[in-house]
């Protein structure tokens, strides 16, 4: 798909992942709708790229909805969808207090496996009403999976498990949307330089970095972005998860 004029909206758009992707499809002609919980951040990078931002809890039928419609009455139905919304809690499953709460696993899911699934069905029911393009398509998905999808290490329980759920959804989703000339893929990152690792001491984000084979650093919130790019610009690509790792495979702990 071209990229140049059509409408797109990206979740988690105020940072990290998002809000590279974000400027990469503004850059490359994309009308952009920026949704992030957080307003301000939102605001910034739409402001930084002539888009609309909106301030939505993907997890929220409403809110998603809302936020879909916004970017409709000011882009037009989007061609492009990327979920970046997510979260990233470290909690063992029984910790030296017991226990986990089972609401802090069930938050997890909620956000990055539930809000992927209520802004994917959403938006893909918009793309399912546009003219067909002159290939056929009408629209692609690109969901953010994890590494911890297949590796997840001890404390991640509730982020593999929603990023699992992530690479899953993916094929079922692609195989459903192919009569509508929708595809739908998935991004695994390793570790990359978003808010969430660059909170760590600075020791412990070179002993990460380090584990990573080659090249043996963070990846980019840019180099997410550039595959983003690829995965929207070659029809081919339907029903995948890409690995953007490095070749890191996740040790226990």
């Amino acid at each position: 798909m071209k990229i140049d004029g059509v409408a797109a909206i990206v979740t988690g758009g105020g940072s990290g992942l998002g809000a590279a992707t974000a400027r990469m499809l503004a850059a490359a002609g994309a009308r952009v709708t920026v949704v992030d919980v957080k307003a301000g951040p939102a605001e910034q990078v739409a402001g930084e790229i002539g888009g609309l931002a909106v301030a939505a809890d993907v997890t929220s039928a409403e809110a998603g909805a809302a936020a879909v419609a916004a970017g409709r009455e000011r882009h037009g139905a989007a061609r492009i969808l990327v979920n970046c919304a997510g979260i990233a809690p470290a909690q063992r499953i029984v910790g030296r207090d017991g226990a986990v709460a089972l609401d802090d696993f069930r938050r997890v899911i909620e956000v990055n496996l539930i809000g992927t699934f209520n802004m994917m069905r959403l938006v893909a029911a918009d793309m399912q009403g546009l003219e067909a393009l002159a290939d056929g398509e009408r629209g692609v998905i690109v969901s953010t999976a994890s590494v911890a999808a297949f590796e997840g290490q001890i404390g991640q329980a509730a982020y593999a498990a929603s990023k699992g759920g992530v690479v899953a959804l993916t094929m079922p989703a692609a195989r459903e949307f192919a009569r509508s000339g929708i595809r739908v893929n998935a991004i695994a990152p390793g570790l990359f330089a978003t808010p969430m690792l660059l909170g760590m001491p600075q020791a412990v984000q070179d002993s990460l970095a380090a584990s990573v084979p080659f090249p043996s650093r963070f990846g980019t919130p840019e180099e997410y972005a550039s595959l983003a790019r690829h995965i929207v610009e070659n029809t081919m690509i339907n029903g995948e998860c890409i690995r953007l790792d490095g070749a890191i495979r996740m040790q226990p702990r």
